[in-house]
């Protein structure tokens, strides 16, 4: 009984000392895909797309499952010229999650509840853009 427990302790004091394998935020730097741009810095990011661009309003900070959820904005462009007085943009929800070198981000608008797509991005890679403008 005795040697039970101290072999049960033993494995509850390893296993609290093993390190865990989540990370606080998403990493800065440029993460690209097919027809999306994402500039991640410390304070939040900024994302492009073909036809349209956003904010991401603070950190990418990540839950235990690598999974992170903050709001921003984002701006549809339309073909020509940028008007002189461009839209703030919209209120927008951005979730997804980080595995390694691969983020898959989801960008929903919040008013209309319209997903504007789901994107899978790599990092240390840039988008191939075809802006509309």
């Amino acid at each position: 009984m005795r040697l039970s427990l101290l072999w049960a302790a033993c494995l509850c004091f390893g296993c609290a000392s093993v390190p865990t394998l989540t990370q606080s935020a998403v990493p800065s730097g440029v993460w690209g895909a097919q027809h999306v741009n994402l500039d991640v810095n410390s304070s939040g990011a900024r994302i492009e797309y073909d036809c349209a661009h956003g904010t991401i309003d603070g950190p990418l900070s990540l839950d235990a499952g690598n999974r992170f959820d903050v709001r921003g904005t984002h701006v549809r462009e339309q073909p020509g010229p940028i008007p002189e007085n461009e839209p703030p943009g919209v209120p927008a929800q951005y979730t997804g999650r980080l595995e390694g070198d691969n983020l898959t981000i989801t960008v929903t608008l919040i008013d209309s509840k319209e997903e504007v797509g789901t994107f899978t991005l790599k990092r240390n890679s840039s988008g191939v853009l075809r802006k509309c403008r």
